[in-house]
């Protein structure tokens, strides 16, 4: 096993699974007992928080990554993925045994999907594997879900950040079961919240009260800011000061795959930025709405894109 370790300040890091999306697409994505029928397949490496540290890298961020790879191909897939889009590489763990996540999704005509995923190394991230020197300067840390103990690692490492780290968590829907007590050692270190409002309601229990309301009792535990991701409605957004609803730019929607993640590198872009609340919504979106017009990373929207509109 080895530790690549460089001193690099990166701005953003992200914590959460490494995984190659093996994305197939379908007619219609079958039920039970039901047949559908393949019609083009791809290989793209992701992963949520990956996606989203790629997608921060292209709008001029500095990043890196805390993940593991096996030494196989999808592995070596995933790391020159980050290699090419200027993911520093400084806090990757790469082991000797097992395979590689893997993501297997299944995409409509309509861009809509059912994913199923084989998580390999990415549970077996001990905290004695990451360099503490790498993480502390860091502005913004982003968690996403892992399926198994490594969730026990990112609590382990909320000690290790330097207390003026931003956190940022989005803990999709594989966390989000878990449900709010297991989750409170990470939620009471949140700064941002990113979560889709089905999730948001599950980790609530509670389907009738308000967006509002409800992000009003996670601002009350200490989390600075609230995002709810309503898919192609747009996005509710809350903090100390203010709220806003932000409508979704229309798109000739491919793949919504990675609509949430690259939701995510747009707002937290604008957050380093400085701008409102407001503004970030529209940037995330904006960045969600081109994203989704390819699959995976590949329409995924460059600085300048950004700068041209904004």
């Amino acid at each position: 096993m080895e530790i690549l370790d460089d001193d690099i300040n990166a701005e953003i890091i992200g914590f959460g699974a490494l995984n190659v999306d093996k994305l197939y697409s379908v007619a219609n994505i079958a039920g039970k007992d039901e047949e559908s029928f393949i019609t083009a397949e791809t290989d793209s490496p992701g992963g949520s928080a990956a996606n989203t540290i790629v997608g921060l890298s292209r709008l001029g961020c500095s990043t890196s990554f805390i993940g593991k790879i096996a030494e196989d191909d999808d592995g070596d897939l995933i790391e020159y993925n980050l290699a090419i889009n200027g993911v520093y590489a400084n806090n990757l763990i790469y082991s000797e045994t097992g395979s590689t996540g893997k993501c297997l999704g299944f995409v409509d005509d309509n861009g809509e999907r059912c994913l199923y995923i084989d998580p390999g190394v990415n549970d077996e991230i001990k905290i004695d594997e990451i360099n503490p020197l790498n993480i502390m300067r860091c502005k913004i840390m982003h968690y996403t879900s892992f399926v198994g103990d490594s969730f026990k690692t990112q609590i382990e490492l909320l000690e290790m950040l330097n207390e003026n780290t931003i956190l940022s968590f989005d803990p999709g829907m594989l966390y989000v079961q878990k449900g709010f007590d297991e989750l409170k050692p990470i939620l009471d270190r949140t700064d941002i919240l990113l979560i889709n409002e089905s999730e948001l309601r599950l980790l609530c229990n509670n389907d009738k009260d308000s967006l509002k309301d409800l992000a009003i009792g996670f601002l009350e535990l200490g989390i600075g800011t609230v995002v709810v991701k309503q898919g192609a409605k747009g996005v509710f957004a809350m903090d100390n000061s203010t709220d806003c609803f932000v409508e979704a730019y229309k798109s000739d929607v491919v793949d919504t795959t990675g609509a949430g993640d690259s939701f995510n590198s747009g707002f937290l872009y604008s957050f380093l930025k400085g701008y409102d609340l407001e503004k970030s919504c529209k940037i995330g979106n904006w960045v969600a709405s081109k994203s989704i017009e390819g699959f995976g990373m590949d329409k995924f929207p460059s600085a300048k894109d950004l700068e041209d509109v904004f």
